[in-house]
C-alpha cells in the first residue's frame, strides 16, 4: 500500500451559529490547507469532535471533503464510534464516496484492554471498506487503550489485509521506532504529535504524520520536515521550538480542540464554536490568547488564508 509522505491535517468541524454543521467553508478550508503544504485531511477525529456528531452529520462532512479535495489531496475518514455497526457503516460509506482511506481510534466505552479485542475491533471496521487502507489511531489518553502497538502490528499482520498502519499519538519514541522498524518498515507509522516531529525524524525516520495544530501552523510544521531533509538542523530546531511555543499558548486555553479552533477565527476562517460539553472560550479569553500569540510573532508565520 502507498505510504503517506508529508503531513495530513486533522481539521475542525465547522458549525453555524445554531450549532449545526456548516459545510460552506470546506472548499476554502481544503484549498487553504493544500496551499500551506498539507497533503490531505483526517476528518471526524478528535480535532473534528467526531464522537459528538451524528452518523448523518459525519457522512455529510465526508461527502463535502471528498467533493472539495484538490488534486492529489488525500481524504481519510475517521469512523470510530462506540457502536461497531455504526463504524462499519461509516467505513462502507467512505469507500462508496471515494475517500482515500479510513481510520479509527479505540472506542472509549467499553474500554479495550487486550490486543485480541483491539484486533477484532479493527478487523470488523476495516472489513467495511476492504478496498481502502485502514489506520488505527493510537491515542490512549482519550480511551485508556494503553496497549503495545508493536504487539498490535504482529497480531494484524496477515489477518487484516488492508491494515495500513498507525496514527501514533503517544509519547513513547522508543515504541514508535520499534513499530517503524517492524519487518523493515512494513507498516505506515504516521507521527501524531506536533510537538515531537523533529525527534521522530531523527530517531525513527518518520516520513508522514497527522497533526492538529497544522490547521493554523502548518507552514512551520511542514518546514521542520523540509529543513531536516535539507540537512539544516539549526533551522529544524528553531521551527520545532516555535511550534512548541504555539502549543504552550493553546494549552492555556483548553488545548487545540477549543483554543486551536478559535485561532482559525483569528487568522480569517471562522469555523464556529465547539459543541457541549466543551467549554467555549469567552471574548476575554480570545483577546488574551491573541496577545500571547502576538508576543511570539505567530501571525507573521501562521498559515495564509
Amino acid at each position: 500500500m502507498e505510504k503517506i509522505i508529508g503531513l495530513i491535517d486533522a481539521p475542525f468541524t465547522p458549525f453555524d451559529e445554531n450549532g449545526e454543521i456548516n459545510l460552506a467553508p470546506i472548499p476554502r478550508y481544503a484549498d487553504m490547507l493544500q496551499r500551506n503544504g498539507l497533503k490531505g485531511v483526517f476528518i471526524n477525529g478528535s480535532s473534528g469532535e467526531g464522537y459528538m456528531l451524528t452518523e448523518e452529520e459525519r457522512m455529510k462532512l465526508a461527502e463535502a471533503w471528498v467533493a472539495a479535495a484538490p488534486k492529489d489531496f488525500k481524504v481519510i475518514v475517521h469512523v470510530g464510534s462506540t457502536c461497531i455497526k455504526s463504524s462499519r457503516r461509516l467505513a462502507a460509506h467512505a469507500q462508496e464516496i471515494g475517500a482515500w482511506g479510513t481510520g479509527a481510534m479505540a472506542t472509549p466505552f467499553p474500554r479495550i484492554g487486550r490486543i485480541e479485542e483491539l484486533v477484532a475491533y479493527c478487523e470488523e471496521i476495516a472489513g467495511g471498506a476492504p478496498n481502502l487502507p485502514f489506520y488505527f489511531y493510537h491515542i490512549p489518553a482519550f480511551n485508556n487503550a494503553y496497549l503495545s502497538m508493536l504487539d498490535l502490528l504482529k497480531a494484524v499482520d496477515g489477518r487484516i489485509p488492508n491494515f495500513a498502519g498507525i496514527k501514533y499519538t503517544f509519547e513513547s519514541l522508543y515504541e514508535y521506532n520499534r513499530c517503524l522498524r517492524y519487518k523493515d518498515g512494513k507498516y505506515d507509522m504516521l507521527h501524531g504529535q506536533d510537538e515531537t516531529i523533529l525527534p521522530c525524524l531523527a530517531m525513527g525516520g518518520a516520513k508522514g504524520g497527522i497533526g492538529g495544530t497544522t490547521n493554523y501552523n502548518g507552514k512551520v510544521l511542514t518546514g521542520i520536515i523540509d529543513a531536516w531533509n535539507a540537512g539544516d538542523l539549526d533551522k529544524a530546531r528553531e521551527l520545532q521550538n516555535f511550534a512548541q511555543d504555539v502549543i504552550d499558548v493553546i494549552c492555556h486555553f483548553r488545548g487545540n480542540i477549543v483554543g486551536g479552533k478559535r485561532i482559525m477565527k483569528l487568522i480569517g476562517l471562522d469555523l464556529g464554536k465547539n459543541r457541549v460539553p466543551f467549554q467555549n472560550m469567552t471574548d476575554e479569553e480570545e483577546a488574551q490568547m491573541k496577545k500571547e500569540l502576538e508576543a511570539i510573532s505567530f501571525f507573521e508565520r501562521c498559515n495564509e488564508i
